[in-house]
């Protein structure tokens, strides 16, 4: 459109040369110039706009390229995590992690091992025994479920699901509930995922029964810290009590030598009571004995 304004205008300004008096061409080549003046503007207008969309766009794309490599990223970290070897190392470590955060060095140990040769995860020195703590990770028929397409689906990888979930339990049981060795009637599974975890306790509640019967808790790293909470104040009133204890019989140490100073302190009194005494009588003789020694002076 602008190249035939273009045109137009130029046999018009031929036209106004030759013709320079016809009024009606001068009237039509202003509007013609108006119009080409209006085209230039929204041109340039055009050209600020897509330059602007280009800009836009480079900066999508740009986004793009990072969603993408996330993407690669996220991908890498589920292959990773597709090795049960792998998942259990990382929930041990975050496991060490928390146990580190809350409890002193003395308080825990990790990869404990029993009588029997099975090492669990982590145990806690309480005074009641130890607590066995282990890591499980139950992920392969956990992510199935999540990508259910049908009804049908998911029923059948809720089964497998709790299936895997009642072996760990078991296994948890069996191994490292261990009174005979010093460890307390209960054992806890520490599930790393808290939707994993989500899931565990939204089941049936067959399988939260079946657990409690085996003496089983669930805990994930958010109601793990509740349970540390609870039992360090455990502890810190277990130590309360012993120092407390150790006062009472600091203080009953100190009553009975207090006792026992008491009755030297008074044993020593009567006999400075009584050197007094004989000294008092001892001074009265030599008062008496001085009074005949002048007596006799003076009959000379």
């Amino acid at each position: 459109m602008a190249v035939g304004l273009f045109v137009i205008e130029r046999r018009l300004r031929r036209l106004l040369t030759t013709q320079p008096q016809d009024t009606g061409l001068v009237l039509l080549n202003q509007n013609v110039q108006g119009m080409q003046q209006r085209i230039d503007e929204t041109t340039r207008t055009l050209n600020m706009r897509l330059d602007k969309a280009a800009e836009v766009i480079q900066g999508v794309s740009k986004e793009l390229g990072q969603v993408q490599e996330i993407g690669r990223s996220m991908k890498d970290l589920q292959d990773f995590l597709r090795s049960p070897k792998l998942r259990g190392n990382i929930g041990e470590q975050v496991l060490k992690d928390l146990l580190e955060q809350y409890f002193p060095r003395a308080n825990f140990d990790t990869q404990y091992q029993f009588n029997s040769g099975e090492r669990v995860d982590a145990i806690l020195k309480t005074d009641k025994g130890l607590i066995p703590i282990d890591a499980k990770f139950p992920m392969e028929n956990f992510q199935k479920l999540q990508k259910a397409e049908s009804d049908a689906e998911r029923e059948s990888f809720v089964r497998d699901f709790t299936k895997d979930v009642k072996k760990h339990v078991v296994d948890i049981a069996k191994k490292y509930i261990l009174p005979s060795e010093g460890t307390v009637d209960f054992a806890i599974m520490y599930i790393p995922s808290e939707s994993v975890y989500y899931e565990i306790i939204q089941q049936d509640e067959d399988l939260n029964e079946f657990a409690r019967e085996k003496h089983v808790l669930f805990v994930s790293p958010n109601s793990f810290y509740y349970f540390m909470k609870v039992l360090m104040i455990g502890l810190e009133g277990k130590r309360v009590e012993e120092s407390s204890r150790k006062i009472l019989e600091l203080l009953k140490a100190i009553q009975n030598d207090a006792t026992k100073f008491g009755d030297q302190l008074g044993t020593l009194s009567g006999h400075i009571t009584n050197a007094k005494n004989s000294l008092d009588r001892v001074n009265n003789e030599y008062a008496k004995l001085s009074g005949k020694i002048e007596d006799v002076r003076l009959l000379k």
